[in-house]
């Protein structure tokens, strides 16, 4: 499913409880909390999700999204 199609669904389906901004690790993180406790729930990114990981260190230590 393409970006477009994905925002598309976003606004023609069904509303939801909780929207995140941000599918770094703490953003997906919320946003997989959030599933598990069965919120409906929309995670948001300005690129690809987890797309600056690698890119812009900023020498913390942490697994990543896998």
């Amino acid at each position: 499913m393409s970006r477009e199609e994905s925002l598309a669904r976003l606004r023609e389906g069904p509303p939801f409880d909780m929207l995140v901004v941000g599918g770094g690790v703490s953003g997906a993180g919320v946003a997989l909390e959030c599933a598990r406790a069965g919120v409906h729930t929309a995670l948001v990114d300005a690129r690809d999700f987890a797309s600056g990981a690698s890119s812009r260190s900023t020498k913390l230590v942490h697994g990543g999204l896998r």
